[in-house]
């Protein structure tokens, strides 16, 4: 799943592909280097400037209709938690809603079901938390099971609504309501997660938890990243939501190699 930000101040590309022609050739490159999924977002995670559903909608709405277009056999995503901006990103031609902020707007999944669109359901702190702010002294009694609990619960919740139970993912949320520890303890036990059958989404790209790990700034988190991928993919997870693709791409295609469910593209060696 390929990150694509039409935002002016995302914290890793710092607004790179906040105009449509940049975007457009960020999806082209994506594509190219192996995404499958492209995710398409309005308004940055952290805090900053107001951005009104309004203008959301206007950042993202006539972009996925042109993605869409262009790219009919790729899966198209919208980063949003609100349930307006949902449907008419749906309307426009969206398969998938991630809702980064744990059902905050429960007419998100709503949508969802009345578009037949898959959901990402992410684990974003105890209870729903006001979008675009940063955890303060949070603790968990044990971090996973609050995860599964929330999580599983909205898995549920929007099957029930109607949401296809195959298009629904979960997501534990790194740095969502966590703090490095926390972050680095969900990409331990990811296996519980990958256990109860739901596919599980990770979106670990160059994170706080990252860059905290091993003390490094956004623009050098890329290897501790992959270590992440790599971790998470020997546990089970399926879909990735990353900046760089190809590196990421690479990682679980070895992984799965390793793994046995993927052949090595050329094989040689001791052969000739």
């Amino acid at each position: 799943m390929a990150i694509i930000n039409r935002t002016p101040d995302s914290f890793f590309d710092r607004g790179a592909n906040f105009t449509d022609q940049a975007a457009m050739a960020a999806v082209e490159r994506a594509v190219a280097a192996g995404a499958a999924i492209v995710d398409i977002g309005g308004v940055k995670a952290g805090p900053g400037a107001e951005v009104t559903a309004e203008e959301e909608a206007a950042r993202t709405v006539p972009f996925v209709a042109e993605v869409r277009a262009s790219f009919p056999h790729v899966v198209v995503s919208v980063d949003t938690w609100r349930a307006e901006v949902g449907d008419a990103v749906c309307r426009a031609g969206a398969d998938v809603l991630n809702d980064a902020w744990g059902g905050v707007d429960p007419g998100l999944a709503e949508v969802a079901a009345r578009h037949r669109a898959g959901l990402v359901c992410t684990h974003a702190g105890h209870r729903p938390v006001r979008p675009r702010t940063r955890p303060h002294r949070v603790g968990y009694d044990d971090v996973m099971a609050d995860i599964l609990e929330v999580v599983v619960g909205l898995a549920e919740r929007a099957a029930a609504l109607g949401v296809p139970r195959e298009s629904i993912l979960i997501d534990p949320g790194h740095d969502f309501g966590k703090n490095t520890r926390h972050s680095l303890e969900a990409t331990r036990r990811l296996g519980e997660m990958t256990a109860t059958d739901w596919p599980v989404l990770v979106s670990l790209s160059n994170k706080d938890f990252v860059g905290e790990t091993l003390d490094l700034p956004v623009d050098e988190r890329l290897l501790g990243t992959l270590a992440a991928t790599a971790v998470s993919a020997w546990l089970g997870a399926r879909v990735y939501r990353a900046h760089q693709v190809a590196e990421t791409r690479q990682v679980l295609d070895m992984v799965a190699a390793i793994r046995g469910t993927r052949e090595p593209s050329v094989a040689r060696r001791g052969l000739a």
